[in-house]
């Protein structure tokens, strides 16, 4: 009697209770339905697991917390399985058919069993059948084996020691650096849990423009502190670094040297003794992440010496050290004329088999910058002889902040899958990172974070799924945009099957719409300066050549677009003849790429039959209108939506679909004085000037 009480008053409290978004994806609210929690409840009737590895706890806890919640009912953890039926056994053993984090779900003499090769692979495991549950998965008679394709999948928080976060916009860093390592906050382990649910075993808790703070003493113990916290999780701390930090950084009877100079042996003994100093505290320290080089940031090449020579001189500092060296290839220079899609390519591939095999080189998926489409990078199959890392941006730095639904993994997938033929027809972006291709042993991806301060994480609720999908695509890149969208809204918003079909149709329209309203055809490059905001595209004044925005869209009256042909720029050689082939006449290139490789007549014809400037005011006016169709389809799934959250995710939605309007408007009367042509029908021309919508943009940038 006391047990049904307890259980409607469990179900009582989550019709009441505001969702206020912070439970992300591990929502284990009871499951609705009496007769399906009975079945699941067939199976889970114990967890039993031997011996007291951390993370084998940690897997116990996470199941049995759970399952709790969402049978509505105690499931205990035992020692053994001796004689039981009908319960979950957690195991590591040897598993040939598995690498060192997969693991297998199988049911064995009538008890659901979870084997792996390690305790980190079991934790894996317990996630997936909580994900089962939760998304009305079976779990009875499982045969389900699942590795992971890449071998770091890893966080970068871009978090500074003052508590901001560059291009963060669900408020401050989580780290309270002044409280560490004293006082650890409980929502640090809330991350790691969320993490660890993904597969995600890294994070780089610090900027990539490091602070040289993080070498020393003081804040090496606080990053201790938070490894404490995440290694129950399996999940391993890196540090970016400030590459001169042996010119700064003292400590006791430890003077700063004169030189970061990576070829000097005094440098390059102060990294061996700062890592083993790191090692000393933090056992499972994972290494190190480097911006270099780049956007005035300090590097190897300011002493005359490579990327190589910077990269393999922290490498072999880490010694016998189970850790790597992640080295960026987000490099460019401030020259006049030309072209920042070449910079990363020709900087790297000069230098493919130099870099020492415990460095591994971490490339933007694009060539530019996180633009809302971009080709992807040429370096993807260029550097056979080097580990390639893929470094993906979860943040919305150009796709609307925390105020414009945009749901990415669609763009992730667009990379991965897109064909390099670097060895042939089948040569994908995905087989380059994973290793497949060629045969590298040491692979990752990095997702830059969007986690805040804000209660839900990540500013707009919506934007829990693209760092859900990071994670699950990290795993597994040949799962598909429309499926892990459906998996992330059972589990984070509703079961309602109408509603999720709605919220996942809406999820996976929603970066093309985006797209629309701000750069179609191959647009980049056009957003506010400085905090990246907004519509910006007559912007011709900048410190660097490469900040300006007419760099980009080359805007004229003939056309618009960058000419990265033989007659142009010739950034297009940079890939193999096939994709050449596909990119190399305006006529034929893929209207998502035009304007990427093409400076376009404003009155050619394209492949709609329409004009250049009708089609890019089509995509602009059915952009913007196409938000109020988002809001109509949020509107119908309210009744299934908790209030609070329905009701936040509606305000953002009608912010969205007023500075759609501004980004049309923008566009169209700026381009429009160089294409002089009107409007096309049914469209009506802006009912402002270009000038007040300059003023605005100026009001937003604060300038």
């Amino acid at each position: 009697m006391i047990r049904k009480l307890l259980l409607g008053l469990l179900l009582a409290s989550h019709v009441v209770c505001a969702d206020d978004g912070y439970r992300l994806w591990l929502k284990y609210d009871p499951l609705p339905d009496a007769t399906q929690r009975a079945s699941y409840a067939r199976s889970a009737g114990f967890i039993a697991v031997t011996g007291n590895d951390p993370v084998l706890r940690t897997a116990a806890s996470e199941l049995q917390v759970g399952l709790q919640g969402l049978l509505g009912k105690p499931v205990p953890v035992v020692a053994s399985a001796a004689g039981k039926t009908g319960g979950i056994v957690l195991q590591v053993g040897s598993e040939p058919a598995l690498n060192r984090e997969g693991y297998r779900l199988a049911s064995r003499g009538n008890n659901l069993v979870v084997s792996a090769n390690s305790a980190s692979g079991v934790l894996y495991g317990a996630f997936a059948i909580l994900r089962q549950v939760q998304t009305g998965a079976p779990i009875a008679n499982l045969s389900v084996t699942s590795n992971p394709k890449v071998k770091l999948r890893m966080l970068n928080h871009w978090d500074n020691v003052n508590g901001t976060i560059e291009r963060g916009y669900a408020g401050s860093s989580l780290w309270k650096w002044y409280e560490l390592p004293e006082r650890i906050d409980p929502r640090y382990r809330d991350y790691a849990r969320a993490n660890a649910s993904l597969g995600i075993n890294g994070t780089v808790v610090n900027n990539v423009n490091a602070s040289p703070r993080f070498m020393t003493d003081e804040y090496i113990k606080k990053v201790a502190a938070l490894a404490d916290v995440f290694r129950p999780y399996g999940i391993r701390v890196y540090l970016s670094v400030y590459f001169p930090a042996s010119k700064v950084v003292n400590g006791p009877g430890k003077p700063a040297l004169k030189s970061a100079d990576p070829l000097d042996p005094a440098v390059r003994q102060w990294w061996a003794e700062k890592v083993n100093e790191i090692y000393a505290q933090i056992p499972d320290f994972g290494g190190f992440l480097v911006k270099a080089n780049s956007e005035g940031e300090p590097g190897p090449q300011d002493y005359g010496r490579t990327h190589a020579d910077g990269a393999n001189m922290l490498a072999e500092a880490l010694g016998t050290h189970d850790g790597v060296v992640i080295w960026r290839s987000f490099v460019y220079k401030p020259a006049e004329n030309a072209d920042r899609f070449r910079a990363a390519y020709e900087e790297f591939t000069p230098l493919d088999g130099k870099f020492h095999p415990k460095v591994v080189v971490q490339v933007k998926n694009g060539p530019i910058d996180f633009q809302v489409r971009e080709p992807f990078s040429p370096l993807f199959g260029a550097m056979p002889k080097t580990p390639l890392a893929m470094e993906f941006q979860l943040t919305q730095e150009y796709l609307g902040f925390a105020t414009h639904m945009v749901y990415e993994a669609p763009m992730f997938k667009e990379c991965l899958d897109t064909d390099t033929y670097v060895k042939g027809p089948g040569s994908t972006v995905a087989k380059v990172i994973d290793g497949s291709l060629h045969g590298y042993e040491q692979t990752a991806m990095a997702g830059v974070a969007n986690t805040g301060s804000d209660r839900n994480w990540t500013g707009h609720t919506m934007g829990q799924a693209n760092w859900y999908a990071f994670g699950r695509l990290a795993w597994d890149h040949t799962l598909t945009s429309e499926g892990i969208a459906r998996e992330w809204v059972q589990m984070s918003l509703t079961r309602q099957p109408k509603a999720v079909q709605t919220i996942t149709d809406l999820m996976m329209r929603s970066r093309e719409i985006y797209v629309n309203y701000t750069n179609p055809l191959g647009l980049h490059h056009i957003m506010g300066y400085g905090i990246h905001y907004g519509p910006e595209p007559w912007l011709d004044k900048a410190p660097r050549p490469d900040w300006r925005h007419t760099y980009y869209h080359r805007a004229d009256s003939i056309g618009v677009g960058f000419n990265r042909t033989a007659t142009g720029s010739n950034a297009l050689s940079l890939y193999t003849p096939p994709v050449q082939q596909q990119w190399g006449k305006a006529e034929t290139t893929p209207l998502p790429y035009l304007l990427w490789f093409h400076h376009v007549p404003w009155n050619q014809t394209l492949s709609t039959g329409r004009s250049l400037w009708d089609e890019l005011c089509v995509r602009y006016y059915t952009g913007a209108d196409s938000v109020r169709w988002m809001q109509q389809q949020w509107a119908q799934v309210k009744p299934a939506l908790d209030p609070e959250l329905f009701d936040d995710v509606a305000g953002r939605l009608a912010v969205q679909q007023k500075e759609a309007i501004w980004w049309r408007d923008a566009c169209v009367l700026y381009f429009g004085r160089f294409a002089r042509r009107p409007i096309p029908a049914p469209f009506k021309a802006p009912d402002r000037s270009l000038e007040e919508v300059k003023r605005l943009v100026d009001i937003y940038q604060l300038r």
